[in-house]
């Protein structure tokens, strides 16, 4: 069973010998847990099998980002060198926003008087220079335990190369504080950079009462229905790591779910045969968008939670764990819209989430969400909305987009809920033509493949935006994330700091570091499964000495175990070229980090053959469907997805229906149904 926690529902997917069995029910915040109960018992009533039945558990949550962006975690502590208090309120002093002199920047999760410092220091060679004194530490303890600590971070100086001090620290407060948990940046994230260390430390730290207090809940829960089985955790990266290790470190959870839709989209793409793929998930809170070259999603070692300014790298709060590399934007079903100072259309970050929802739901909500346009743009049958499960009220829906949008722009319901869903995708689409250009990518080359219950709704508009050809949304679509967490491997990436150049290099160090580093990562997966075969993938953090950001080096098994400077030159430079354009000739390179990301086998995908269009499917019936792109509604075929076969054509406009979303075909588009499933998009009369 595979369950995506989301900001507005929660998916869970039962795969029973081939067949898969779903459902979605609205997110529960306060006990999370009730939700997946509500749902696994639903998808085994679908398929006829007890819950006791059950062998695996697979779980993904944006519990632990909305923790942090919400600011709802423990009451948390840090201590750190003394000198380095402020490292997380001084961030790098980088201003992202040059010319803004309003620059507003997210507060750091803990206030200066929840940050405490001790006399120690280590070089940055792994030095001992000032010895920590355990009388300090215990002086200390005694000295924060009235203030009711219920987690504490420790983050000192370059601990990633020497944790000796850092241990002592967990050491003492494990006799004085016992019961309180405590997190060490050595262990949650050996990287050099002490801002982007210490942060991610604290958000460990800030999240792990929260986090193992959920996990208990639901062990428990699920022991009361009866079901034993083993629970794993969908980790940021696009692996699965055991219950244990994500209570330990739960910010590796942080991008559990949008990875999970990641994996899922490889996992087509490789079907496919396509090696250049824009993944794209848009569900109830957030959108999700992330580049797939070669069947596998690119991946980075930091990346920012909670950005006051929506594009722009720097505005957040960075997070130093190995993740996919994805662009994340306040823009799904629940995000809800109003009108700025300049009378212009602004829709999300603030989402309406389940509770209350958007108006159309009828449970509260009095501000138009990007589903109330929707419905009222015709692209939702209110009668069959989540399967029939949740009826929709068109008059709230117009009510609300005359209340915010039609009256201070002098318009109807009709055209405000065309600004509204036109400013949402093109929120999208300029999200996805950023990410594009920061890698060097020609999106008309992509092939974009759609999921989350309101992606299908809008990606064919993306399409046209964007100038991709080709759309494939998958079955399943609307729980693609949990989908994706069925289909991922157990993995662990381990990452170390150890500045080198290659004019000073040294083959038996690095030799050694990887070996470390392999047997850390391979320790991890051999947690979730003894037998499993694995395998190792290294890279190497490189860069231009003098520059301030490295690019990842994938690095080959010869590579680790028969180091070459010559050689790693030589792949720098290529990636180098391939993404600046050039090499920088009598430059020497440095490396900062390494790390090795131990994986079981992926599971073997069957290639399949396209299927050309067929016979045109006949209508189920009709009704009017706003198009943007000609600016009226068009009258268009409605069509149950579960009624089509292996080639049937299905010309636009049309919309394709199903229990769990919709697929809106523009005028300009026409659908074939692929062999697998698949609803394959493509411009009308293209083959």
């Amino acid at each position: 069973m595979g369950v995506d926690i989301g900001g507005t529902f929660t998916d869970v997917v039962l795969e029973v010998g081939g067949r898969q069995f779903s459902t979605k029910v609205l997110t529960t915040y306060l006990a999370p847990e009730d939700a997946i109960i509500a749902g696994m018992k639903q998808v085994c009533d679908q398929a006829g099998i007890n819950p006791a039945q059950i062998e695996q558990i697979i779980h993904g949550t944006t519990l632990a980002t909305n923790a942090l962006i919400e600011r709802r975690g423990a009451r948390t502590a840090l201590i750190t060198t003394r000198g380095f208090r402020d490292v997380i309120e001084m961030r790098s002093e980088s201003r992202f926003e040059q010319y803004d002199l309003n620059l507003t920047l997210p507060e750091p999760l803990l206030p200066r008087q929840q940050r405490y410092t001790v006399e120690e220091r280590v070089g940055a060679s792994g030095d001992v220079l000032i010895p920590l004194q355990r009388s300090e530490v215990e002086a200390l303890a005694e000295t924060i335990k009235p203030a009711g600590y219920e987690s504490i971070a420790v983050g000192l100086m370059h601990a990633y190369l020497n944790d000796r001090h850092e241990t002592m620290i967990r050491d003492v407060l494990a006799q004085a504080l016992p019961g309180v948990s405590v997190s060490l940046s050595s262990e949650v994230s050996p990287q050099m950079r002490e801002y982007e260390r210490f942060n991610t430390v604290v958000a460990n730290a800030y999240i792990k009462p929260m986090m193992k207090s959920y996990l208990d809940r639901l062990g428990g829960q699920l022991q009361n229905e009866g079901v034993a089985c083993k629970i794993f955790l969908m980790h940021s990266g696009g692996g699965i790591i055991s219950i244990e290790s994500a209570a330990e470190f739960p910010v590796r959870l942080v991008e559990s779910g949008p990875a999970g839709g990641a994996v899922f989209a490889a996992h087509i793409a490789a079907r496919y045969g396509l090696d250049k793929v824009l993944s794209f998930d848009m569900g109830g809170t957030t959108a999700k968008i992330c580049l797939i070259k070669n069947q596998a999603p690119k991946t980075s070692r930091v990346f920012e939670v909670a950005r006051t300014y929506r594009f722009k790298k720097g505005s957040g709060m960075p997070i130093s764990i190995p993740v996919i590399d994805m662009v994340e934007i306040g823009a799904g079903g629940g995000s809800l819209a109003r009108v700025d100072a300049m009378h212009q259309i602004r829709v999300g970050p603030e989402s309406a989430g389940s509770e209350p929802g958007p108006a159309c739901y009828g449970l509260g909500g009095e501000r138009p969400a990007v589903t109330d346009a929707d419905l009222v743009l015709g692209k939702l049958d209110p009668d069959n909305f989540a399967g029939g499960s949740i009826k929709l009220d068109g008059q709230r829906a117009a009510d609300a987009l005359l209340d915010a949008l039609g009256k201070p722009l002098e318009m109807d319901a009709l055209t405000a809920a065309y600004g509204l869903a036109e400013v949402v995708d093109e929120n999208m689409a300029n999200a996805a033509r950023v990410h594009a250009v920061e890698n060097g990518e020609d999106l008309s080359e992509y092939t974009m493949i759609a999921f989350g219950g309101a992606a299908p709704l809008h990606a064919g508009r993306l399409c046209e935006k964007l100038g991709v050809e080709r759309l494939l949304v998958p079955p399943g679509a609307g729980v693609g994330s949990a989908i994706g967490f069925l289909r991922a491997p157990f993995s662990f990436e381990a990452n170390r700091s150890v500045y080198m150049r290659l004019a000073d290099f040294k083959p038996d160090t690095v030799q050694n570091l990887l070996a470390d580093l392999e047997a850390e990562a391979t320790a991890f997966v051999r947690s979730c499964d003894a037998n499993a075969t694995i395998q190792t993938e290294f890279k190497a953090y490189m860069r231009y000495t003098g520059q301030g950001e490295e690019i990842p080096i994938v690095l080959s098994a010869e590579h680790a175990t028969q180091p070459d400077a010559v050689k790693y030159q030589q792949l720098f430079e290529q990636d180098y070229i391939a993404l600046f354009g050039r090499a920088v000739e009598g430059m020497d390179i440095e490396i900062t980090v390494w790390s090795a990301n131990a994986t079981t086998l992926a599971q073997k995908v069957e290639p399949m053959q396209t299927l050309a269009a067929g016979a045109r499917v006949p209508a189920n019936g009709q009704r009017n469907i706003f198009d943007p792109a000609l600016g009226q509604p068009v009258v268009s075929s409605i069509v149950p997805r579960s009624g089509l076969q292996p080639a049937d054509l299905v010309p636009g406009p049309a919309a394709i229906t199903e229990d769990e979303t919709t697929i809106i075909l523009p005028t300009s588009r026409q659908a074939v149904r692929q062999s697998d499933g698949c609803i394959d998009v493509v411009r009308q009369g293209q083959e």
